[in-house]
């Protein structure tokens, strides 16, 4: 696999190694060998996957310490433009996003640290995302920003999404207080 780093610390791109024959192809979706040299030495406790059709948008959510979670999420059908944004307030990229088109064309990885909330677009239908956590989902834990708060200047690249209740009160940028 190869790894490539991102503008935000932390931030990885996962790209496997892919075989191909008449057959169709095989990769390593995740070995926890190469993860541990490729840096990534975290204990995954839980999976999820979502189905989603072209325009909806899930995001942007984060859990709070101590309930934070690392993740790895990727597409296994259709593509997304995933989106993640640094809330480690810490951070010299605090406030600062990073997006890619993760697919099930181009099997990669996104590895998501603690202190990010993250969100991501359906460009088609019947997507199916799927992502590993390193802690359980906790309710109360449970947060999140504004989609399209214009002080994170996100261009999802689609117009009108299909977007939950829930996600539509999450508060904006300038009144959050990181807990990262």
């Amino acid at each position: 696999m190869e790894v490539v780093t991102t503008p935000l610390s932390g931030l990885l791109i996962i790209k496997p190694r892919i075989f191909t024959d008449s057959r169709g192809y095989f990769f390593e979706s995740y070995n926890i060998n190469a993860y541990k040299e490729a840096g990534i030495d975290v204990s995954f406790v839980q999976d999820n996957q979502s189905l989603s059709n072209k325009g909806v948008l899930r995001g942007l959510h984060f859990q709070n310490p101590p309930y934070a979670q690392d993740k790895l999420v990727r597409v296994i059908k259709g593509r997304v433009i995933d989106v993640v944004v640094d809330i480690r307030k810490q951070s010299p990229t605090y406030g600062q996003h990073f997006k890619v088109e993760l697919s099930g064309d181009n099997n990669w990885a996104l590895f998501v640290p603690k202190g990010f909330a993250h969100g991501f677009v359906c460009l088609a239908d019947d997507t199916l995302f799927y992502y590993k956590c390193t802690d359980v989902y906790n309710p109360q834990a449970e947060s999140g920003l504004l989609w399209n708060d214009e002080a994170l200047g996100i261009d999802w690249g689609i117009d009108g999404p299909v977007i939950s209740e829930k996600d539509l009160k999450y508060d904006n940028f300038i009144n959050f207080n990181s807990l990262f």
